[in-house]
């Protein structure tokens, strides 16, 4: 019998994340991995009039591209999944891998070059989605390798994924609405700030907001969701952050990430292990270096680190910054073909000061 969990989550993503109306063309692109989805999400987006294109990835073609094409073939950006940035209404992306680590024997210079080709893509769907012109989602199927990475049966992961998303309970969008509220408390508190300290045992940083707008993200772009984020003015990041948990990039791992900031730009990077790979990706371009993203995890019923950034990264009582390109509905200026989340837990002494005021201590809000 099919787990009724997973119809709940393609109607959660057709119908709230995304809000297919009749007639919009819908791109969803799904690994074969995550079929049974798939499937339903199919079948959500005929029932709500969408017009539906199905593209379908294996992990096993990215790697022998990755390790066997040529200059090429590396740069070369499928029309298909372009259009997919550029013309369509919307896009649901679902990832689900069987083997997390399929890329790790794979040249990071080769990497480089097929994430460098896709940059100006990038560019495109940030800015249409900021203009409300491409609305998107990302969601993830359970898998025994996902679940493996999270130390969990495939049926205790399953349960913290549907958990996560809320189609354990009989009304998922009345939770996310509610997650929304508060959020937004937080948001209207922020709005108009400008200078946030972040201190703790594994952070001395200070930042500009100013001008800047954070974002209530309530599971319309990412499915599960819960964190507030902004793109910091991008010359004002000062000072290091050692980051909690594994960064994980294109299916590398990377442990022990420490960043030095100075007037922006990191100028020293370290890593106990792929440190080589770290620097690499930072080298990407010149956007690669500097934050596109500061965020806050509000998601308390993500309680563990699982080595999937879609729930990582929402943890309650963390924050996480990006790498790279920032979303220009914040009002972030950094372009980059880079964007990658890394994590800092704050629950342990950690605070976060705006205008000289304690927003933030031990991962809990003290405003809003």
């Amino acid at each position: 019998m099919a787990d009724p969990r997973v119809k709940k989550l393609a109607d959660l993503l057709t119908n709230y994340c995304v809000i297919v109306q009749p007639g919009d063309k819908v791109f969803i692109r799904g690994m074969t991995t995550a079929m049974p989805l798939v499937q339903e999400t199919y079948r959500e987006v005929l029932r709500a009039g969408g017009l539906a294109t199905v593209w379908l990835q294996d992990a096993a073609f990215e790697e022998i591209l990755l390790k066997e094409g040529n200059e090429a073939q590396l740069q070369f950006i499928p029309e298909p999944l372009a259009l997919s940035m550029e013309v369509y209404d919307c896009r649901i992306s679902i990832q689900g891998a069987d083997n997390t680590r399929a890329l790790s024997g794979v040249d990071p210079a080769r990497q480089q070059i097929a994430r460098a080709a896709a940059r100006d893509l990038f560019q495109t769907f940030m800015q249409r989605s900021a203009a409300g012109l491409l609305r998107w989602t990302s969601t993830l199927f359970p898998t025994q390798a996902h679940a493996q990475d999270a130390d969990m049966s495939l049926t205790e992961f399953e349960d913290f994924v549907y958990r996560a998303c809320y189609v354990d309970k009989e009304d998922p969008v009345a939770e996310w609405r509610q997650l929304s509220a508060m959020q937004q408390k937080l948001v209207n508190w922020l709005q108009g700030k400008r200078d946030v300290r972040v201190q703790g045992p594994h952070v001395d940083l200070s930042l500009s907001i100013a001008g800047r707008t954070f974002i209530n993200s309530d599971g319309r772009k990412n499915m599960p969701s819960g964190e507030i984020f902004t793109g910091p003015v991008e010359e004002s990041v000062n000072g290091w952050v050692r980051f909690t948990y594994p960064a994980i990039y294109d299916g590398r791992e990377v442990e022990g990430v420490e960043l030095r900031f100075v007037d922006g730009k990191v100028v020293n990077a370290s890593a106990r292990k792929n440190e080589v790979y770290l620097i690499n990706v930072l080298d990407t371009d010149a956007g690669a270096r500097y934050l596109g993203e500061f965020a806050v995890g509000t998601n308390y019923g993500i309680d563990r680190f699982t080595r999937s950034i879609l729930f990582d990264e929402k943890i309650g009582g963390t924050i996480h910054m990006a790498v790279g390109g920032g979303y220009p509905e914040t009002g972030s200026k950094n372009e980059s073909a880079v964007h990658w989340d890394m994590i800092c837990d704050m629950r342990d002494g950690g605070q976060i000061w705006v205008d000289d005021e304690l927003f933030y201590e031990n991962g809990q809000f003290k405003v809003g």
